[in-house]
C-alpha cells in the first residue's frame, strides 16, 4: 500500500498536498483499491468556495458511488479534466496524474488531517 509521507490524509480517504496556498486533493491508494475499477469521476464545483467537510464531487466504481469530501476550506481553482475521459487514471496513479482538484486555501489547515503514520494506523497498514 502506497502512503507517501509528504502528504496529509483524511479519515474519508482523501489525500492533500499543500504547496503555498494551493492544496491538491485526490483519493488514496487504499480508497481506489477498495472501490475497484473507477468508471466515472464527477466534480462540478470549479470556482466554488467550499467549507472543510463539504462534498466536492463523487467517484463511481463498478459496484458503488462515493462522495468526495473537502479536507480543507477553499475555492476550487482547477479540476483534473483528464479524468473526464480517463477515470481509470485514479486507479493507476492516485497520487500523481489521478489528482481530482486544486484548491486555493481560505483558512488554516484542518485539525482533522492525518500524517502518513496516523493514516496507516487508521487503515491497518
Amino acid at each position: 500500500m502506497n502512503i507517501p509521507s509528504e502528504l496529509k490524509y483524511t479519515k474519508d480517504h482523501e489525500w492533500v498536498k499543500i504547496e503555498g496556498d494551493i492544496a491538491t486533493i485526490g483519493i488514496t491508494d487504499f480508497a481506489q483499491s477498495e472501490l475497484g475499477d473507477i468508471v466515472y469521476v464527477e466534480v462540478e464545483t470549479q470556482g466554488e468556495e467550499l467549507e472543510e467537510g463539504a462534498v466536492f464531487g463523487s467517484v463511481e466504481a463498478v459496484k458503488t458511488v462515493s462522495d468526495l469530501f473537502m479536507p480543507v476550506a477553499g475555492v476550487v481553482e482547477e479540476v483534473n479534466e483528464a479524468l473526464e475521459d480517463s477515470p481509470e487514471i485514479v486507479n493507476e496513479d492516485p497520487y500523481g496524474n489521478g489528482w481530482m482538484v486544486k484548491v486555493k486555501l481560505s483558512g488554516e489547515l484542518g485539525e482533522e488531517l492525518l500524517d502518513a503514520d496516523a493514516y496507516k494506523e487508521l487503515i491497518g497498514a
